[in-house]
């Protein structure tokens, strides 16, 4: 690693937790380069914001969503 971004990787590591959080977000979203499925994804947590405020849909405990999760997917 670069000295330059050993530099670098201790100023963010001096941030709080939530601005590494933001700053994690701006740096996987500089990734992205396929807009269309990045407004796919923004258009399905639309409609899933808007189902789970009208009450036609449920929402799961982050502990079970997991555990569903890695019970498909295990390893």
């Amino acid at each position: 690693m670069s000295n330059k971004l050993e530099v670098l990787k201790a100023e963010v590591l001096r941030l709080s937790p939530a601005d590494r959080a933001r700053l994690l977000d701006r740096l996987i979203a500089s990734l992205d380069v396929d807009a269309k499925a990045e407004a796919v994804w923004h258009e399905l947590a639309d409609r899933r914001e808007i189902e789970l405020a009208a009450g036609e849909v449920a929402a799961v405990p982050l502990d079970i969503a997991v555990a569903r999760l890695e019970a498909r997917f295990p390893g």
